[in-house]
């Protein structure tokens, strides 16, 4: 029985909403495990300057990033959607061994295949450094915080 992650392409934005939203909850988890069954066992990522094929080296790589980005809360916004792409913009906050927190700005491209898994991921992203007293993100979304008019600021 083959894999499958609805909803499936070609997207409309309901679904689209819903694949974002679906993936914000599970990056939120931090259990990279779980985050690589949405993507096919051969998902191309790009990740920053980081090129990653496969599962195998999805859960290699997420397990790397959670052990030095402690703390970690993602939002994610849908930006755009076409067919079986997605668009999204996201914000995330952590902090390293140091105490030093840090809010992450950036863009994602998604493409998934007819079964829902995305087959593509392509991150640009930067980081920037916050006091702690700034913080906005304090873990996973709220029931509350989820839905229309509750996006993120862009600074």
């Amino acid at each position: 029985m083959p894999e499958s992650r609805p909803p499936f392409p070609p997207f409309d934005r309901e679904g689209a909403a819903a694949k974002v939203q679906a993936a914000e909850d599970a990056w939120n988890t931090r259990d990279p495990h779980q985050v690589a069954l949405a993507y096919t066992t051969d998902s191309i990522w790009r990740n920053r300057d980081e090129f990653i094929w496969g599962r195998a080296a999805i859960i290699e790589f997420l397990t790397a990033k959670w052990e030095r980005e402690l703390d970690y809360a993602l939002r994610k916004s849908l930006w755009a959607y076409a067919d079986n792409r997605i668009a999204v913009r996201f914000q995330y906050e952590w902090h390293d061994r140091g105490g030093q927190w840090f809010r992450s700005y950036g863009n994602e491209l998604w493409e998934f295949d007819d079964d829902g898994l995305m087959r593509r991921r392509e991150v640009s992203s930067n980081d920037v450094r916050i006091n702690e007293s700034g913080r906005r993100f304090f873990g996973p979304r709220t029931e509350a915080e989820r839905g229309p008019g509750h996006d993120f600021p862009l600074h």
